[in-house]
């Protein structure tokens, strides 16, 4: 995985992150509680035009809370929503 620049990386993450949410049947407000974070962090991040930061200790809250890897955040074709 490549990224030309921060703004896309921060995309893409954002993208995952929100499949991911949705895939788990949670809304932001849900995921935020779950994960320990803002719900505005949140909303931010899942915005199409994230430029904001992400630490990977953020990352990894959330990545707990939706009980997947943290390097399904970083895959730019996300099909690999695992089944339940």
């Amino acid at each position: 995985m490549n990224f030309n620049n921060d703004k896309e990386l921060y995309r893409v993450i954002g993208k995952n992150i929100k499949l991911y949410r949705k895939f788990s049947k949670l809304t932001q407000v849900q995921l935020a509680e779950k994960a320990e974070i803002s719900i505005s962090y949140l909303s931010k991040i899942e915005a199409d035009s994230c430029d904001k930061s992400m630490s990977i200790s953020m990352l990894n809250q959330i990545a707990n809370a939706l009980d997947v890897e943290i390097t399904d955040f970083f895959k730019e074709e996300n099909n690999n929503v695992k089944n339940s």
